[in-house]
């Protein structure tokens, strides 16, 4: 059974910075596409950056030049480091990958549990 598990959430004050991780666990052969969302209080959940298998990137418009998305293949990781944070950035995370669990399988969605960001002096 493949797992996501995140990391790295927490309080932060505005202008700060924090990583998250996101490390896949289980039965995998490939990680393919990821990416990070996001939901804040009576919001939808909003696409916040991902990165296709090739490592090609794309960024939600507000956050593009403060936060990257990054992947450790031989770790099953990825990341989402968070720079010059701001109030209107507080949400829950959510990781997010399509995994390939063995040679010619089929690849499948997986979500992580999410992880709490609050940025507030």
């Amino acid at each position: 059974q493949v797992q996501l598990a995140e990391s790295g959430g927490g309080l932060v004050q505005p202008g700060g910075s924090l990583r998250l991780s996101c490390a896949a666990s289980g039965s995998i052969f490939r990680v393919n596409f990821m990416s990070w969302y996001r939901q804040a209080p009576g919001n939808q959940r909003e696409l916040v950056a991902s990165m296709t298998g090739d490592g090609s990137t794309n960024y939600g418009d507000s956050v593009k030049g403060r936060f990257t998305i990054s992947r450790d293949n031989a770790k099953n990781t990825f990341y989402l480091q968070m720079d010059n944070l701001k109030p209107e950035d507080t949400a829950v995370y959510y990781c997010n990958a399509w995994i390939v669990e063995k040679m010619y399988g089929p690849q499948r969605s997986y979500w992580g549990q999410g992880t709490q960001v609050t940025v507030s002096s």
